[in-house]
């Protein structure tokens, strides 16, 4: 009992001191501000501006507590328990929580390493022996005995290039040997482990690696800095399958060559002789390319070309001969440029599951991780292949209780697990052929690491106040926008008598029109020049009725058409310096469409006050205006609101 006395007797000390570092600075409706809260946001928000003047602080909190009333509003409407809304705040949630579940530091140094491994092309050779990584066990040791045997071949002496042509499952080695050329990272997703072995080794090493394909005998040739990217132009001229006729193209290639250095123009070359008709029209173009994205003896064509401009030999690939020219070319950028598109690039890549791995050990060790393997191991015992491999394997509907696991206070159960292997049917499955305890394993790993995450997420808001803070912001901006668009933004769209009264009471004499011009455009569906000064002539003695009257005779051919328009004084380009009226504009002819027209002031219109119709945008958001200080001056009379005066005052600096 004296325990338990004690151990309250703490949480209200400690209660009471938290209250004295971080007092309440106003409450609404019983739920306080705290002024730590408060601050952050106004340095937040002003940043340079933040002076923590007595002024600037005042009217902030002024703006804030008006933030804080609707908010509480949106909460009193149940706003927050809207499925949409919800929705989008886990959404955002998930997206927050993601930069903090993450090791950093990991990270970081993955990007870096990818970036200075890209400083440098690498010429590879490998003999592939397939085998996923998710195979069976005996599948594996097979493929791996198989690989270990090659290997020790080479290194006893046998050729690497003949053991790449007679056993790599790589169907290019039968031609490259095994040889890939020069790579650079970063290598696809999956080949991370083959991409760190070829990077730490030096030319002439051969090592054993494997990749989410399976095994590489992995031999390093050359290094060098890395080419960068080329841009370039192109002429093409296709091989065909006869060989006498491809003699005759190279001659022709070599003659086009011959021209060009001559002095040749490149675009009529290649409108003319290149067979590439997606460029040909367009110089040739082709863009900027890095490595191994053409043939080997394109590219090595290209980067030699030494200066912006220089054209390259005739070029044999298997496509026919390319004549290149060098446009620029562009080096591997700066750390700091590639660094934002290197990151997701690294984040997306398996590679960042070490800083996620390395971030669960931190999280099981911080939430003090305990695990019951022999309760695992009984469970495994009472399942069967021939079911728990299957579609037809359900949870037990008893929910057993058995702990398996625990993260700080929070037990994880057997029938936890019972689910989770449910919700994954598909690497359940997979286990088909493999022992059954493999499977188990595997399946509890991903739980485990899967638990652990969602366990951190949990706590994120007890951990960073940032996030705290963040989730707090976008879940208040979410709730007073919807509270505004119930309580203002739809009302005053909707209420079209309410904006009318309060239009003709306080907006009548706020909008106004400038000067304006009433002009009638007159068009002709000629452009013959006797015709259009007839028009003209009459036009600028009569209105435009008598106009259209006199020269539009039968209605189903009219010769003029006229429209009237009002034009504001300054704000257009048509009428040019006219501005009287009766003044006209010269007569502009459409040769395509054998047309004319011309624009007649027929009267200036004295400045006058704009209707609600021709208003109406800027008066609905007068009225909104209005609808939200009525609404502000109804939540403090239903909310009042008390500041503590000297909470404030102590943030004050000058």
């Amino acid at each position: 009992m004296f325990k338990h006395i004690a151990t309250a007797a703490f949480i209200l000390i400690a209660s009471a001191a938290f209250a004295q570092t971080d007092p309440a600075l106003f409450t609404v409706k019983g739920n306080p501000v705290p002024v730590s809260e408060f601050k952050y946001i106004y340095a937040k928000t002003n940043q340079d501006k933040a002076d923590f003047s007595e002024k600037s602080l005042r009217d902030y909190l002024d703006l804030y507590i008006k933030f804080k009333l609707k908010v509480q509003k949106a909460r009193d409407m149940r706003l927050d328990t809207i499925p949409a809304l919800k929705t989008e705040l886990e959404g955002y949630r998930r997206q927050l929580a993601n930069s903090y579940l993450v090791d950093k530091e990991v990270t970081d140094k993955l990007i870096r390493e990818t970036y200075d491994r890209m400083l440098q092309d690498v010429d590879v050779s490998h003999i592939f022996i397939a085998c996923d990584r998710n195979a069976k066990a005996a599948d594996s040791l097979r493929a791996y005995s198989r690989a270990m045997n090659m290997l020790k071949m080479i290194k006893g002496g046998a050729s690497y290039e003949q053991i790449a042509a007679d056993s790599s499952e790589d169907k290019s080695a039968k031609e490259n040997k095994g040889n890939l050329g020069f790579v650079t990272a970063m290598l696809p997703d999956g080949y991370y482990d083959l991409e760190k072995v070829i990077y730490a080794s030096k030319p002439g090493d051969i090592k054993l690696v494997r990749s989410n394909a399976g095994y590489h005998i992995v031999r390093v040739n050359a290094f060098r800095p890395a080419r960068g990217e080329m841009e370039v132009a192109q002429i093409l001229i296709r091989k065909t399958d006869n060989p006498a006729k491809n003699a005759d193209l190279k001659v022709r290639v070599d003659s086009v060559y011959a021209s060009l250095a001559n002095g040749a123009n490149w675009e009529d070359a290649c409108k003319r002789f290149s067979e590439d008709k997606t460029s040909a029209t367009k110089g040739g173009y082709l863009g900027f390319f890095g490595i191994n994205h053409y043939q080997r003896s394109f590219e090595d064509a290209a980067f030699a070309l030494q200066k912006d401009g220089d054209i390259s030999k005739p070029v044999e690939t298997t496509i026919g001969w390319h004549i290149i020219k060098r446009l620029s070319q562009r080096p591997m950028g700066s750390f700091e440029s590639v660094k934002r598109v290197l990151t997701e690039r690294v984040k997306r890549d398996s590679r960042s599951e070490i800083a996620k791995q390395i971030m669960i050990g931190r999280i099981k060790k911080e939430s003090n991780f305990k695990e019951f393997p022999k309760v695992l191991e009984q469970w495994a015992g009472k399942q069967q292949d021939s079911l728990f491999l299957t579609f037809r394997w359900k949870p037990d509907p008893n929910r057993p209780q058995d702990v398996l696991m625990r993260l700080k206070d929070q037990n994880f159960t057997v029938a936890d697990f019972e689910e989770f292997c449910a919700r994954s049917g598909r690497d359940r499955m997979r286990g088909a052929g493999m022992p059954l305890m493999e499977t188990v394993q595997k399946l509890y790993k991903t739980w485990s690491d899967e638990t652990a995450m969602h366990f951190e997420e949990s706590q994120l808001d007890k951990k960073y106040p940032d996030f705290k803070s963040l989730m707090r912001e976008y879940e208040e901006g979410i709730l007073l926008f919807e509270a505004l668009k119930q309580n203002v933004w739809d009302k005053a769209n909707i209420d079209s008598i309410g904006l009318e009264k309060h239009f003709n009471a306080n907006l009548k004499d706020k909008y106004k029109w400038d000067e304006r011009a009433r002009v009638s455009i007159y068009t002709l569906k000629t452009d013959d020049p006797k015709v259009v000064m007839e028009v003209r002539e009459y036009a600028a003695k009569h209105p435009s009725a008598d106009v259209l009257k006199k020269y539009n005779k039968k209605e189903d051919n009219e010769t003029l058409t006229v429209i009237e328009k009002m034009y504001e004084k300054g704000k257009n380009k048509d009428l040019g310096d006219k501005w009287k009226a009766g003044d006209m504009t010269d007569t502009k002819s459409d040769a395509g469409t054998k047309t004319a027209s011309f624009f007649k002031i027929e009267e200036i219109v004295p400045p006058t006050a704009k209707t609600l119709s021709e208003a109406r945008g800027y008066a609905v958001a007068d009225y909104q205006d209005f609808l939200e200080k009525q609404w502000v001056e109804d939540l403090r009379k239903e909310y009042p609101v008390k500041v503590n005066e000297d909470v404030l005052k102590s943030l004050i600096k000058k």
